[in-house]
């Protein structure tokens, strides 16, 4: 079953002084609920688009899987919101006593705990470097992408490349859920990370680099602002960090030394 990610209603607007009925594109929202080893895991609020990826690309991050080739068998029921994975090992589900709704908001909600963070985030061990061209043209790339973006307003937009030959574009109404989606299809086609630069069009927060390195990248870059902790992480956890990548200018926060200008 496909699922449209945006669908058009009949809505009032104001605008130079009167109300006036319109037709307007809004983004879905979707609830998927992941079972693993037939016990209730979380449901994620998400774009009902590449469920899949989605799927994967969570439980990866979460720390539930490694590799595709943990998983023994997975089922996904779109048209009911509803996926079964077992694994090909026992899963000690004992840190997530209750079931969780993974909602498409920001921060906290996002259940993410120091605890888990540091079982699941990893050191970058990249030796790849970048060039402003290159920044450049993947923030545009990026930007020419998102077109479910242009016509809802109501979606993030993340993208994994090497800056050449490979080039993944997802978006969300959720901004984890964008990513976990690239590393979902990394996952899914045994992809390397490693080498690959993640291209993200919201504020980097401490919550999205964890994330980045929970996916294994080395350089992170946005059109926005990172946050201190952000920062602080990703000088801990070796990861190149750049911002307000916009208009022929950017600012590097961590780790300049992958920024080639030469």
């Amino acid at each position: 079953m496909t699922h449209d990610v945006y669908y058009n209603k009949q809505i009032i607007k104001y605008t130079e002084g009167k109300l006036t009925q319109i037709e307007d594109t809004i983004a879905k929202e979707f609830p998927l609920t992941l079972y693993v080893n037939k016990e209730e895991f979380a449901t994620i609020v998400c774009t009902p688009k590449y469920l899949r990826e989605l799927a994967l690309g969570f439980l990866a991050s979460e720390g539930v899987i490694r590799k595709h080739s943990d998983i023994k068998s997975f089922h996904l029921d779109d048209s009911k919101g509803l996926c079964h994975v077992e694994l090909t090992q026992p899963f000690d589900n004992s840190h997530n006593p209750t079931k969780r709704m993974i909602s498409s908001c920001c921060g906290k909600s996002r259940q993410f705990y120091f605890v888990n963070d540091v079982k699941t985030s990893k050191i970058a061990t990249t030796i790849r470097t970048i060039s402003p061209d290159e920044i450049f043209y993947l923030m545009n790339t990026m930007q020419q992408k998102s077109t479910d973006f242009k016509v809802t307003g109501g979606l993030h937009n993340a993208a994994i490349s090497d800056g050449k030959d490979f080039y993944l574009h997802r978006n969300d109404i959720g901004r984890h859920n964008a990513l976990d989606k690239l590393y979902g299809h990394c996952i899914l086609n045994h992809i390397p990370i490693k080498d690959k630069v993640l291209i993200f069009s919201g504020r980097i927060s401490s919550e999205i680099l964890i994330k980045a390195s929970k996916i294994g990248v080395g350089i992170i870059l946005s059109k926005s602002a990172p946050t201190d902790l952000a920062i602080a992480l990703a000088d801990d956890l070796n990861i190149t960090a750049v911002g307000f990548a916009r208009n022929d200018t950017f600012n590097v926060y961590s780790h300049p030394e992958r920024i080639t200008t030469k």
